[in-house]
């Protein structure tokens, strides 16, 4: 079995665990989330699947991503003005975005975890959660502008 079907299979089952009935459409939109790593708009999600789903709505997909938000399936990110993007959670990962396209690239350097140990010891906090971006220009719009 491919990782992606694996994690598919497991955000199945979080979701019957949780009480969250498995409709067509929140199955599409969790398999899209799973395999899609351009961190997609609930826009992209629903241009991706309306020809699947012709009935489903785009208030349908943001609805189903709040749903599945709620249960821990899926990270909001939100930068700056533009559209919040969905990234199915796995593990704790960083994004490097590029300021000229918009694509959102992700990296794990797990040294940084020692960032939350280090901050809650100087200043006393309980530390729940980090999160860090980079902002760069993408090797694509690097070529584009080199022309």
């Amino acid at each position: 079995m491919a990782v992606s079907e694996v994690q598919l299979k497991e955000a199945l089952n979080s979701l019957k665990d949780t009480g969250v009935r498995i409709t067509p459409q929140r199955h599409a939109i969790l398999e899209y989330l799973i395999n899609s790593m351009s961190h997609p708009t609930a826009d992209d999600i629903y241009k991706a699947l309306e020809g699947k789903f012709p009935n489903m709505s785009v208030a349908t997909v943001y609805n189903n991503l709040r749903v599945f938000r709620e249960v821990g399936l899926v990270k909001e990110l939100t930068y700056g003005d533009s559209s919040a993007r969905f990234d199915f959670v796995t593990t704790n990962h960083y994004h490097v975005i590029c300021q000229s396209c918009g694509k959102i690239v992700d990296f794990d350097y797990p040294a940084l975890d020692e960032v939350e140990h280090f901050a809650a010891q100087v200043t006393g906090f309980k530390v729940n959660e980090h999160r860090m971006e980079i902002y760069g220009q993408c090797p694509d719009c690097s070529k584009k502008e080199a022309h």
